[in-house]
Parts: C-alpha cells; structure tokens; sequence
C-alpha cells in the first residue's frame, strides 16, 4: 500500500471514529445539534462542498464532517500534508536528567518521533496519591523564544508562561516538547526535512506526543489536552484541529483572523508583508509563495481552525491590548465559531476572555483556563494540587 492510499485510509479512518464519537453523544442527548437553526441562519462555517463540487449547506452530522474534513485539508493546503502514521518506530525514549519539584518530577526526555527524527521534551509526572486511579495528561506548547520548553517551565524572563511545571502542580502528567529552531532544536535545518511548513512539522511532533501519552499505562487515554501561549496558543490550536484525541484545547494570544494580523509599518517593510512573519521558514512558507501573504487568498482562517476542534472543548485568552493579535478579529472569529458549538449544542465547551492586558497570560485567567481544563479532565489531586 502506497503512503498516499495510507494516508487517506487514516483519515477515513478518524472521520469514522469521530463521527461514532459525535453520533453516541447526539444519543446521549449531551450534543444535539439545535433544532431552531435555520439554514438561512447558518453563516460560511455551514457551506461545503459535496463529491461533485457543488456548494450545500451543513444539516447533519454527516455534512458537518464532510465540512470538517476540508476544513483540514485546506489547512494542508498552507502546511503541508500531515504525513503517514502508520508503521511508526518505537519511541526509544533516552533519558538524561530528572530534577523534584513541588509535588511532581521533571524529566528531560528525547522521543524517536520518526525514522531519523528526535524531539526533545520536559516530561512532568506528578505525585501519585491513589495508586489506583491513572493521570489525565496535557501537552504543553511553548512561545517563541532560543529556550524553547524551559519557556514554560519558568525560565522565562517574562511572568505568566510556567505553565507546564504548574499543570504539573495540579495533578497532569505533562509533556513539553521544542519546537523545531528553539530549545535543543536550535539548529533545527528546515531545508533538508520532509516537511513543507516547520508548522506541519510541529503538528506530527505534536500528535507524537499524544500517542507517547496514550502508550503508558498510568495516564488515561481519554482525557488528555493542549495549552500553549503565543506560538504555542496556535500551534495548541492546530494540533486539536487534526487530533480529535485532545479533550480541551486551550490557547493564550495565539490567534486573530488574517485580515486582523499586523505588524505595523515597520514590521511590514522587514517581513515583506502584513502576515510575512507567518510565512518564514520554521512556521508555513507557503503563504509567501503559494498565497503572496493575501489573506483573501489563504484557504482557511481561525475560525475554521475553532470549527474543527468543535464540539470539543476550547478556551481563548485573548487580551484587549494585543499588540499582533488584534482583538477585533478575535471577537468576529468567535462569532462565527460559536454557531458551530451551537449547531452541537455545546456552547459552554467554547470559552473565550478578553482581559485588560497585552500579550499575556494574567494569572486570573491562566488559572481559569487550568480550572475549565479541570472540568473536562478532572485531574487527580496530589498534596501540592492548586486550589
């Protein structure tokens, strides 16, 4: 079977499960889709195209996963196809140090994600109080920035980021891997990889994380999440688009629609463009060279990227005061999101604040974030769980 044939096997595969997943909970009665939407009230979000290319309009389940299914591949489209993931090698996991902290152990770890390919990680594993009960777990994406994961295990000289080694606290076994370019992925040669997006790159390391969690018998495969902060505020959100695995996805200024991204003049002039810093290297060139940095050319917005994630479990720290990440389109991106979680019925699982800060991540919200987290994982508790 050719990588192409398994590729598309693996996604009819997930459609199927996701759609089992969604199906039983419609049962349940816990996420039925809102019997007073009209078709007229149904915004772009609900327009896909069938087999023969002509536009219909979301009504179902089964046309909402038709959506969602090319929600991801124009996402492909600007990243790069998410590779094979099948056949894949033992991770091999090397150790090199462990350091006690309040109520956990942290782990420097290095996983085989891939023939050839290495990721670096704090692996955080709490104190255990029952030694019956198993962990739920959360990985945690870091911002930009030469430190990579250390970023948020408080080597930071910003406040506000530590929050893997806080999750930790509060009863998660946490992983907190680098990004390809930061942390011990300085050196990071995007040019020689199989990848066309260091984003793409990001989003398989990512969900190689998710099933590194899912192998170990102490943690509880259905209930793992994603934070992450600026860089990781988006990349979070990417990875809960394609890994339906992911219960909770939180992300702190990581994200305003396109035509909301900017720079000012300045920025523009070096980057070559309004949304040029997305188009660099080790984030998704493609949208210099495929998109010419047109946001109204560009297959997908983040609207699309909350859509996909629903009716999951999705929280935004979004400040007023953001400096790239313009509020406004926030707000617009969640309008329109929101009739997604409506279709489902799911409006308390989307989450958004909007708190007088800049680029941040107060403690008042951080530590909301970490108690919505707790009420779709429902963590242990261990002698050191924040309260």
């Amino acid at each position: 079977m050719t990588s192409k044939e398994n590729y598309v096997q693996n996604a009819i595969r997930g459609l199927v499960i996701a759609y089992t997943v969604v199906a039983a909970s419609l049962v349940a009665g816990s996420c039925t889709p809102s019997e007073k939407q009209t078709s007229a009230e149904k915004g772009p979000l609900f327009a896909y195209k069938d087999s023969t290319g002509t536009a219909r309009v979301v009504n179902n389940l089964p046309d909402w996963e038709n959506k969602r299914e090319q929600i991801l591949r124009s996402m492909e489209d600007v990243m790069g196809r998410l590779p094979d993931r099948t056949r894949l090698p033992a991770f091999n996991v090397k150790l090199s140090d462990s350091l006690k902290g309040s109520g956990y152990t942290r782990y420097s770890i290095t996983l085989t994600v891939a023939e050839g390919e290495f990721l670096p990680a704090y692996f955080y594993v709490p104190v255990r109080n029952d030694r019956e009960a198993k962990f739920p777990a959360i990985v945690a994406l870091h911002p930009t920035g030469d430190k990579g994961k250390k970023l948020v295990d408080g080597d930071n000289p910003l406040p506000n980021r530590s929050y893997a080694r806080e999750l930790a606290g509060r009863g998660y076994v946490v992983i907190a891997p680098d990004y390809p370019s930061m942390g011990d992925l300085l050196d990071y040669d995007f040019s020689s990889d199989r990848y066309e997006s260091g984003t793409m790159k990001a989003i398989f390391d990512h969900m190689r994380c998710v099933d590194f969690l899912q192998s170990l018998g102490y943690i509880d495969p259905e209930r793992i999440g994603v934070i992450g902060h600026s860089l990781g505020g988006h990349n979070a959100m990417f990875l809960g688009a394609f890994d339906t695995r992911l219960k909770v996805v939180v992300s702190s200024c990581g994200w305003t629609l396109f035509d909301y991204y900017d720079i000012g003049e300045e920025g523009s002039k070096k980057y070559g463009g309004r949304l040029g810093p997305w188009a660099q290297d080790r984030y998704v060139p493609l949208l210099r060279e495929r998109y010419q940095l047109d946001a109204e050319k560009i297959p997908f917005d983040f609207d699309d990227v909350i859509a996909a994630i629903a009716p999951r479990a999705f929280f935004s720290n979004s400040p007023l005061n953001d400096s790239n990440f313009d509020v406004n389109g926030v707000r617009e991106g969640i309008k329109s999101a929101a009739q997604v979680y409506k279709f489902f019925g799911a409006e308390n699982n989307l989450v958004v604040r909007y708190p007088q800060a800049e680029h941040d991540f107060p403690d008042d919200v951080r530590q909301e974030a970490y108690r919505f987290i707790d009420t779709i994982l429902k963590p242990v508790s261990t002698d050191h769980e924040d309260k």
